[in-house]
């Protein structure tokens, strides 16, 4: 992954939360403040605008500069969640204007720990960890397996949209989502959604 293809990936990701924000609000609204659309089409807009305002010579420089800009801008959870996430990121790839597969693989696991980290949460809580672990785990395993970016990309996408999905039938046990208690199951969690859509784009930009 070069500078080129970071850029491209937040591009695509911010189109594709940006399209799909109406969405996002109608899921947190069943179980939410119901402004995780709102939020999230703000924050992406503002990373769009930050990437084409600024020359970045390192990889981990653009992570780093798209997450401070969703802390900054996000309101919520949201804005510290997946702010801190690529932050993590890019603070994890080593410098310079290519990474390896496997580099990414290490970085995205910091970004999995940074939001376990700052929110607590646990696959089977409800939350956007419950898309994002089993994406970083399939990247992992591809990664060792020798695959290259696409098809690991690929992979933690698919990996992403079925936990994603496997929210509905979860009780939540973070967040605001957890004050339903029983109530909130039956719904899918927004996070967990905004999550998959992050990591499509991911697989989007770098299929063949």
């Amino acid at each position: 992954m070069d500078v080129a293809l970071a850029t491209a990936w937040l591009r695509a990701a911010a189109e594709a939360v940006v399209a799909d924000a109406d969405e996002l609000t109608k899921l947190d609204a069943a179980i939410g403040d119901g402004d995780h659309g709102v939020n999230m089409r703000r924050g992406f807009t503002a990373v769009t605008a930050a990437l084409e305002a600024t020359a970045f010579t390192g990889v981990g420089d653009v992570f780093v500069k798209a997450g401070t800009t969703l802390i900054a801008k996000v309101g919520g959870a949201s804005g510290p969640l997946f702010g801190s996430a690529f932050r993590a990121i890019g603070k994890a790839l080593p410098p310079g204007a290519t990474v390896s597969p496997a580099d990414l693989a290490t970085a995205l696991r910091a970004g999995l720990d940074a939001v376990g980290g700052l929110g607590g949460a646990a696959p089977g809580d409800k939350t956007m960890v419950d898309a994002l672990a089993p994406a970083v785990a399939s990247f992992e395993e591809a990664v060792v397996a020798g695959a290259g970016l696409p098809e690991a990309s690929a992979g933690a996408a698919r990996a992403a949209g079925d936990g994603a999905r496997a929210t509905v039938a979860l009780t939540a046990r973070k967040g605001r989502a957890s004050y339903l208690g029983e109530r909130s199951a039956g719904h899918q969690d927004p996070g967990a959604v905004s999550t998959w859509l992050i990591l499509q784009a991911l697989a989007d930009v770098t299929a063949p």
